[in-house]
């Protein structure tokens, strides 16, 4: 690779004086905010909230999880970058396992890393201050107020103990000498990234996240209490001016969790002979609920939870997005000579979705209804309630988690004598993987068998349609000859006050029903199509009703209602005539010219729906 290349990935190196970054100050006050306020940038940056309610940056990697996000965004950051108590909370990240806590920590992780490469999330530092630390603390306190006002940020914290020396010491108090250097932060190079997982609590040691003493420069410094012979690479100090990620969070000991008493809401931790050490980052933690309520029940934590903001991070109730979760962990490994069948990651998502609702005494709370919601809202106003009422009753901490349904997933996929993979063959693994789950007790095996009956019902039902649709092929003038035989009706009814007679009043209801119109409602409706009828011959113009979505619909309905009987006989034919056949072959062209199918799977659709009627 060529210099010139590799300097698209070098970023713009700078140092100064410190005069000279007063000026950036001064010219850019985004250089020295802190660290809640620059994450809060940093999502903005890559777009605001879309209409749909989800944020840019996190719509690539994270699915389903919009109410979360919202209120991290606008009930967390927000506040907290604009100087809010907020910010001196530690966010808590709550939610069953493989639930996405840990892929929204790293995303932010890695955001951080790009975001201080590029000129709007610039960030400078001492140069050679082992915690990277604010510049502006470099300024004495009775010189605070005045510069602050001046340059039009807060300035808070202190030196750490190492610059402290270096000012005292080395510039005999003349701070302005000090030099200041840009910085980027990455969890690799250990600059404003720390992570920090629980151990076996013999073995963790303090040290780990407040730095220790360098036994080796002891002899050269002479004491213990030489910020020279400390070595400030706790995962606190790293973490400085950026996010500190503790994984398993409540697993940690309580001297480990002592130390973020002060740090949430002083801005500072203490660690070996020396004052307390300032530190500007946000904190995360996450953790499960069985964990998170253990936690909460034990009296000694109650100064620790008063300083949490906690954040449920549930499984998805929305099957499209559960999809995208799936085709995002398969797109990688999946064979390109494999072909999968429609419905084949949806029929997984339904599982999976069916097992995390919460059901509601209400009318319409069952788990059922809740489902045909979930999967077509087309009440969007209950279904934001539903939605919403499910949020507060914690759906989707509970339910099948996505790991489980990729082991099932991979254990079909993987088999290279499956050329096709359809949703039957994804019910079967599923119910496989229970069964042969010797720690699963009768009732939740039976919990599973209820939800895979109502998504292979669901299945059912909507590829019914699609073979019915295929052997109907170019059904549009069936169509439009059923169009024309309603609308005739629809006269011959409204006419029959004026002495008409002979309409089809069975067929007209066939339609109606089919919209939802009651039979009181059926005159007011097709005494309506008759004045639009006549007032489009007035303007001497063609009324086109199948504009109307919802007679459309129900006109489409009923054709395919009539041919059911003529398809399941065709179907259902031991040794077919050649005319069947025709129509067989046909219909599974028809599946296949769609895009969506293969041959393979297209047969095996029209046998499966032929077996339920036949059934």
């Amino acid at each position: 690779m060529s210099d010139v290349s590799l300097t698209h990935f070098e970023p713009h190196r700078w140092s100064g004086s410190f005069q000279q970054y007063l000026d950036q100050v001064q010219a850019t006050p985004n250089v020295a905010e802190s660290a809640h306020r620059r994450i809060y940038r940093m999502i903005l940056a890559a777009g605001d909230k879309t209409a749909q309610g989800c944020y840019p940056f996190f719509e690539q990697s994270l699915f389903g999880l919009d109410e979360t996000i919202r209120v991290l965004v606008e009930e967390y950051l927000r506040p907290a970058a604009l100087g809010y108590e907020v910010r001196k909370r530690i966010l808590l990240l709550v939610g069953p396992v493989s639930g996405g806590k840990s892929t929204l920590v790293s995303l932010i992780k890695r955001g951080l890393g790009a975001f201080s490469r590029q000129d709007g999330g610039a960030l400078y530092a001492i140069a050679g201050c082992p915690m990277h630390e604010e510049p502006l603390h470099l300024v004495p306190h009775p010189l605070r107020e005045g510069l602050s006002k001046r340059l039009g940020v807060p300035i808070d914290g202190e030196l750490c103990p190492y610059c402290r020396y270096q000012v005292d010491k080395v510039h005999r108090g003349r701070f302005q000498e000090m030099e200041v250097e840009r910085i980027f932060l990455s969890e690799a190079r250990r600059i404003g990234i720390g992570t920090y997982a629980p151990s076996d609590p013999k073995s963790q040691d303090i040290s780990e996240l407040t730095g220790a003493v360098d036994f080796h420069a002891i002899s050269q410094f002479g004491s213990e209490s030489d910020p020279r012979a400390f070595r400030f690479d706790g995962e606190l100090n790293v973490a400085n001016r950026g996010l500190m990620e503790f994984q398993e969070m409540l697993k940690l000991d309580e001297k480990f969790l002592y130390h973020l008493l002060s740090l949430s809401q002083e801005g500072n931790f203490k660690t070996g002979r020396y004052e307390l050490i300032s530190a500007d980052e946000v904190i995360v933690g996450h953790t499960n609920e069985s964990e998170y309520k253990n936690f909460m029940q034990n009296p000694r934590n109650e100064a620790l939870i008063s300083r949490l903001f906690v954040l449920p991070v549930p499984y998805t109730v929305d099957p499209q997005a559960e999809v995208r979760i799936y085709e995002k962990l398969l797109s990688p490994h999946q064979r390109p000579a494999q072909h999968l069948a429609p419905m084949t990651l949806d029929a997984a998502a339904w599982v999976s979705i069916l097992s995390r609702i919460e059901e509601s005494p209400k009318p319409g709370g069952d788990r059922a209804s809740k489902f045909r919601l979930y999967l077509e809202p087309d009440d969007r106003d209950r279904y934001a309630a539903m939605r919403h009422e499910g949020w507060l009753a914690g759906e989707g901490l509970r339910g099948l988690d996505p790991r489980f349904m990729m082991n099932r997933l991979a254990a079909v996929m993987a088999r290279e004598d499956v050329p096709c993979v359809d949703a039957l063959a994804i019910f079967e693994a599923i119910e496989c993987g229970y069964e042969r789950d010797p720690f699963l007790d009768k009732n939740e095996r039976g919990r599973v068998q209820e939800w895979l009956e109502i998504a292979r019902d669901w299945y059912n039902r909507r590829l019914e349609q699609e073979v019915l649709e295929a052997f109907a092929n170019d059904w549009s003038d069936e169509l439009a000859n059923l169009y024309h035989n309603y609308v005739d009706n629809v006269v011959l009814a409204v006419r029959s006050g004026r002495g008409g007679q002979g309409w089809d009043e069975t067929l007209l209801r066939q339609v109606e029903e089919r919209m939802g119109i009651a039979e009181v409602q059926a005159p007011a409706f097709r005494e309506e199509i008759c004045a639009r009828l006549e007032l489009a011959k007035k303007q001497q113009r063609t009324l086109n009703l199948m504009e109307h979505s919802g007679l459309q619909r129900a006109l489409r309905e009923k054709l395919l209602d009539d041919m059911r009987d003529e398809v399941k006989i065709s179907t259902e034919m031991p040794v077919p005539d050649r005319r069947t056949l025709e129509k067989i072959e046909a219909a599974t062209r028809s599946l296949v010219a769609s895009g969506r199918y293969c041959p393979v799977c297209a047969a095996k659709a029209i046998r499966h729906v032929g077996g339920l009627w036949h059934r």
